[in-house]
């Protein structure tokens, strides 16, 4: 059996909280979530599913398992970099990446740091965060392990 992937490693209430979040704040979300579950079937009718308040559409999209990878990358995006940012913040601020509140300069080119760096932000990230921390290395891994030198070799995904 495969590994569980770091987002859907989080407890369902929170990744209901996450696609309501999405749904509200991105444009087309909406839309894109009710057709992913219209076509698994299960008897859902495309408009009644378009006029379902926020809870129940990412509820039942939480609850079908409908998210696909690219939605869970933006998803732990939008969690790690918008609305909890503290645990990217002491990533990169022991990795000594500019940033401004967890938001990666566009400048910097990859990689952002040498593995020395990485290392001392994995073990900071990990004092901090506890679990959560470990998803969220566990997140570099999966999806930015090229630009985070040796993080593969120090975080088990």
């Amino acid at each position: 059996m495969p590994p569980v992937s770091p987002y859907r490693s989080l407890p369902a209430a929170r990744r209901v909280a996450l696609v309501a979040h999405a749904i509200t704040t991105q444009k087309g979300t909406r839309a894109r979530f009710a057709q992913r579950l219209v076509s698994r079937g299960g008897g859902f009718r495309a408009a009644a599913v378009a006029g379902w308040p926020v809870d129940r559409l990412a509820r039942e999209l939480v609850r079908m398992n409908a998210e696909q990878a690219t939605d869970e990358l933006e998803l732990l995006q939008l969690l790690y970099v918008e609305l909890e940012p503290d645990i990217q913040i002491t990533f990169l601020e022991a990795a000594g990446v500019r940033h401004e509140n967890g938001v990666i300069e566009e400048s910097l080119q990859p990689p952002f740091a040498d593995a020395e760096a990485v290392a001392r932000a994995t073990t900071a990230v990990r004092e901090a965060h506890g679990e959560d921390g470990e998803r969220y290395l566990r997140a570099l891994v999966k999806y930015s392990a090229d630009v985070w030198p040796g993080i593969d070799t120090l975080v088990q995904s």
